[in-house]
């Protein structure tokens, strides 16, 4: 696999967390206007071990751009010029959604170059476009990736989520790939003229269809201020769904209830414990 260490595009600073940075702890949630909740739902305070909050003296790293390659080593990991070796990162394929966590070895020559298991763990090839945070994992977990075993990957990022993160990503393209040492090629030939053909006719692209409105959605909150809840739902890439004087942030929908439970998990691991899975009909 031929990856290149890219310099990644800064994103905008929210209060929630990035990778590493703290989400702002939301309002109660108001459980009587809180919708069903799902059958068979795991309890609100068994979400997984770890968090993304940072570390005493830390900065927000939080960014979108392309990866690169970290060259032979076994184990899900990545190189970086600007993480320090010894931390961890959550890293997010922009062109599915799928995210993962990888430990830091050292340094490297762009913001973040995925090994050859990290790359395989989040389905990606090439340059990929993607996003990284740096995060806080459990120590258990922190053991198993130190001995080079990958950690369950988190839930999928959802679609209103992956559309901001691709805007932040723009129109920017992957320098050209580099390695370590290049082989001379002979000069090539001019190749023969072509006989010019008319261009082919341009096409609009299809519209974006509006983000689903029904089905299993996991409510973060449920706040007093309209506000409050646009920033929350901007942080998480979530919605809000007004209801009388309350508004619901949720984050969604999911395919499956088992979708919807990864991303509970993850939710709760990021600092909201009282995160539960609602159905909207």
């Amino acid at each position: 696999m031929a990856l290149a260490g890219q310099g990644l595009a800064q994103t905008p600073h929210h209060a929630g967390p990035a990778t590493g940075a703290s989400y702002a702890q939301p309002d109660a949630i108001a459980r009587a206007t809180g919708g069903a909740q799902q059958a068979g739902g795991p309890p609100p305070s068994s979400g997984p071990q770890g968090s993304s909050q940072l570390r005493p003296g830390e900065e927000r790293f939080d960014r979108v751009g392309y990866a690169g390659y970290a060259g032979p080593g076994e184990g899900v990991f990545a190189v970086s010029a600007d993480l320090p070796a010894g931390r961890h990162a959550e890293v997010t394929a922009l062109n599915s959604g799928r995210t993962i966590v990888v430990a830091v070895r050292g340094p490297g020559p762009g913001l973040l170059d995925l090994s050859a298991d990290a790359a395989r763990q989040l389905g990606v090839t090439g340059n990929p476009a993607v996003r990284v945070r740096r995060v806080t994992v459990a120590p258990s977990d922190s053991a198993l990736l130190a001995a080079g075993q990958p950690l369950p990957p988190r839930a999928d990022a959802p679609p209103a989520l992956l559309a901001g993160l691709r805007k932040q990503l723009g129109a920017r393209s992957p320098d050209p790939v580099t390695t370590a040492s290049v082989t001379a090629r002979p000069p090539m030939r001019p190749a023969p003229p072509v006989r010019a053909q008319a261009a082919a006719p341009v096409t609009k692209p299809a519209a974006t269809p509006a983000p689903a409105t029904t089905g299993l959605f996991v409510q973060v909150a449920a706040l007093s201020s309209a506000q409050r809840a646009q920033l929350l739902a901007g942080q998480i890439g979530g919605v809000v769904r007004p209801a009388g004087e309350v508004y619901r942030v949720q984050v969604g929908p999911y395919p499956d209830s088992a979708a919807a439970q990864r991303a509970r998990a993850d939710l709760a691991q990021r600092g909201y414990a009282d995160a539960r899975i609602v159905s909207v009909r």
